[in-house]
């Protein structure tokens, strides 16, 4: 039985993914930097230490991954001004948890000041027990420190937390801690990994709320 549940945020409980999308390009134009085909796919639900190995990956050793990380935030800034939609059954699956006692936090890549932005925006902090940053640590996910730190904040044990992710690193990092990982598609769809990682797929958060109601995680 699930007794506690842990959202990630980007492309999860809002649709921020396509616009994070368009963000690498022009950010790297100010460092006269040119895009690289698959870099926001390597790149998506990672922070810290993780997004840099993945920035040098790309551009190689020396290039300075942390001027590129703070490129992307600055478009960000500009970006989300406008609060971002929530993704469908958002709202109606975190009512049914509240309404059955189940706590829940939110574990994400994204700045602390991003994810209170999104949250206040939508008036939304309060539902959480713990809203857990990926800048807190050396490295995120697919490392997963990050939903084992949540989990300690809701006083639950991985094998009976859920974990909500639309990325491979978040599933990566969900399976990796032992957790009950569900798999909410935003823009990459599962592949032969993710299948062997996660516990099920959801096409959206209705599909999750229905899945707990009937006992099936």
């Amino acid at each position: 039985m699930v007794k506690g549940v842990i959202f990630d945020m980007d492309g999860l409980m809002f649709d921020t993914e396509r616009i994070w999308a368009t963000l690498w390009e022009p950010a790297l134009a100010t460092l006269g930097l040119t895009y690289k085909e698959g870099l926001d796919t390597a790149a998506r639900g990672t922070a810290g230490e993780s997004m840099k190995a993945v920035l040098r990956s790309f551009y190689g050793p020396e290039c300075d991954a942390q001027a590129i990380i703070d490129a992307l935030h600055a478009q960000a800034e500009l970006a989300f001004q406008t609060p971002p939609p929530k993704k469908p059954g958002l709202d109606a699956l975190i009512a049914y948890l509240e309404a059955q006692h189940i706590p829940m936090a939110v574990a994400s890549s994204s700045r602390m000041a991003s994810i209170l932005r999104h949250l206040n925006n939508w008036r939304m902090t309060s539902h959480f027990k713990a809203i857990i940053s990926g800048e807190q640590f050396t490295s995120s996910k697919p490392d997963p420190e990050i939903f084992l730190t949540t989990a300690k904040a809701l006083g639950t044990a991985p094998a009976e937390t859920l974990v909500l992710e639309d990325s491979y690193n978040g599933v990566r990092a969900g399976a990796a801690g032992g957790f009950v990982t569900v798999m909410v598609p935003d823009l990459a769809p599962a592949d032969d990994e993710m299948r062997r990682l996660y516990t099920a797929e959801c096409k959206d958060l209705n599909e999750v709320k229905k899945m707990l109601e009937e006992g099936k995680l």
